[in-house]
């Protein structure tokens, strides 16, 4: 509300070019409390009224109305705003108890859809470390898309074709043993993998193969069709597994082989409009206008390649739910892959090509390094989060005994490290995998966040609230950093969806927990005078770290 208010009266007050928008996205919030609630940089000022910043930080001071600030003072080249802490403690309490976890949506995205592609595991391959980013930054965009008024269409596509399946299929039939991989199929498909290329840098002639029966799927021969059969079943058997463990559904599951008989529509499309070029035997699309290299369509010994299921799966997605945004939730490595992507539908001349957009991320690394299924150094996701939810369970033990519901609380606790983990970090920045930072239970960890919430839900329980008769009065001091921390949960919000930034989320919370434990140490809440209105706080602190964890995917119990 001060943020529009404020935004509202300055650009009266400069007149244009100096609309409401632009001021509202210059506000700040200062760090400091001595530098005000809000403040308003006077920089970009001086060239248009041809005065310094300092004074025309004082000429606006004595023009701004006060109805909700308590002060208005200019200091330097800013413009800093003091609010009048009475007015808006109340008007915050009564806003969050009415909204209660509606607090801090917006409608901007109403009545639009938002496409994301996430997850995308390979069949026969383990889901490892390195499949977690793009699950669980899709999951928390999702949330935030749904936040900010969107319809979310979560498509979870599975890498279930290309030239991997041909050398995964030659592999089976060199060294492959149909009992052992009933018995435990990934790791035995995973091996034999491996092998294949490690052999084939010996003997280039494995590669070859490799290509012959990905002709052969593609041909789809029976032998290989039914072999591609049975490892995609066993595989989706697995990753349900572990979609399960992190409480991720999708609404839609389907694989790159979806579009093989489509394909051939999208071809035609490019033909037709004299985009499709002949290139030493292969067809491609040129994009030197974009100072891109060319996208290869078809390869010249006929196969298909990703970029053409790509292409056949974006206008798909299109057609069925009419996207305001496609969001393709994947690793930093693919950017050119989705640069041509979109210059290849946008030479098709589809309008809505211009709403693709790669949400890019760093990799998760292993000792520096990029883990890798066909090094055979990888990670698995299932092994992590299962030691993590053994870990939560000991640390519960020794703080909680008697605790009830014990294994439910460990596993909330222990895969809820494990997302948080990820989603601190920046998504453009690689991350290093680190099981002892993950399963730390204290300081910047989901764990310090649960446990936040845990005490709040005590301290209500213990104490005497009634949300039908809260009493929303509070003002003191020592109260104060933290109403205003909880009044930035709704600009957090848009600023994270904007950006596509989960981990703008995760550090405010991270915030606003250090504030409420802060306040619980300077103030006696139960028993106290002020225990009503202390109550009143503590439980709109409970609705934004509830609310707040679980846009990114985690669950927060109520006792630990």
């Amino acid at each position: 509300m001060e943020k529009h208010y404020i935004a509202l009266q300055l650009s009266n007050l400069l007149g244009e070019p100096f609309s409401r928008e632009w001021v509202f996205e210059q506000l700040e919030f200062p760090k400091q409390d001595d530098l005000g609630d809000v403040a308003f940089p006077c920089f970009q000022l001086a060239k248009v009224f041809k005065k310094s910043p300092a004074a025309i930080a004082e000429d606006l001071a004595s023009q701004i109305d006060h109805e909700i600030l308590q002060e208005v003072r200019p200091s330097g080249n800013y413009l800093n705003f003091f609010l009048n802490q009475e007015f808006i403690s109340e008007h915050t309490f009564k806003q969050m108890l009415s909204k209660q976890k509606n607090y801090g949506s917006h409608s901007f995205g109403k009545g639009k859809t938002v496409v994301l592609d996430m997850s995308a595991p390979n069949i026969a391959k383990p889901f490892s470390m390195g499949h977690l980013r793009s699950t669980v930054i899709g999951n928390a965009l999702a949330n935030l898309a749904e936040k900010c008024g969107y319809k979310s269409v979560k498509i979870n596509y599975i890498g279930d074709y290309g030239t991997q399946f041909g050398k995964l299929l030659a592999a089976y039939k060199l060294w492959g043993n149909e009992e052992k991989i009933r018995q435990d199929p990934i790791p035995e498909l995973t091996k034999i993998y491996v092998k294949f290329h490690e052999q084939a840098q010996q003997d280039p002639q494995l590669v070859e193969k490799g290509r012959e029966w990905f002709k052969k799927l593609e041909d789809q021969e029976e032998e290989a069709v039914s072999l591609w059969k049975w490892f995609k079943e066993v595989s989706l058997a697995e990753f349900n597994h572990i979609y399960n463990l992190l409480g991720i559904s999708f609404d839609l599951t389907r694989g790159e082989a979806y579009y093989n008989d489509k394909m051939e529509t999208v071809v035609h499309q490019l033909s037709r409009s004299q985009l499709l070029e002949e290139s030493e035997g292969a067809k491609v699309v040129q994009l030197d206008e974009f100072g891109l290299p060319p996208c290869l369509i078809r390869k010249s010994n006929g196969t298909s390649i990703y970029a053409t299921r790509d292409l056949t799966a974006a206008i798909d997605r299109y057609e069925s739910y009419a996207f305001n945004e496609a969001l393709y939730v994947v690793g930093n490595e693919q950017s050119l892959h989705f640069q041509q992507i979109k210059h290849v539908l946008e030479k098709l001349k589809f309008p809505w090509a211009e709403n693709i957009k790669h949400i890019s991320f760093g990799m998760m690394l292993q000792n520096g390094k990029k883990m890798s299924t066909r090094k055979g150094k990888t990670v698995l996701l299932q092994e992590v989060l299962e030691k993590a939810v053994e870990q939560a369970k000991i640390n519960i033990t020794k703080k909680n005994p008697h605790l009830t519901h014990k294994a439910e609380t460990a596993r909330k606790v222990g895969v809820g490290a494990v997302i948080f983990h990820d989603l601190k970090q920046h998504r453009r920045n690689d991350v290093e995998f680190s099981l002892e930072d993950m399963l730390t239970f204290e300081g910047n960890t989901a764990p310090y966040l649960q446990y936040a919430y845990a005490r709040s839900c005590s301290l209500l329980k213990r104490g005497t609230f009634d949300i039908a008769c809260a009493d929303t009065s509070l003002n003191e001091q020592e109260a104060w950093p933290l109403i205003k921390q909880l009044r930035h949960f709704p600009e957090v919000i848009r600023q994270a969806y904007h950006d596509y930034d989960p981990s703008k989320v995760a550090k405010y919370l991270l915030d606003t927990a250090k504030q409420f434990n802060k306040y619980y140490s300077e103030v006696k809440i139960i028993g106290s005078s002020q225990e009503s209105k202390r109550l009143t706080l503590v439980y709109c602190f409970s609705i934004i770290i509830e609310e707040g964890l679980s846009l990114l995917g985690i669950e927060a119990p109520a006792e630990m």
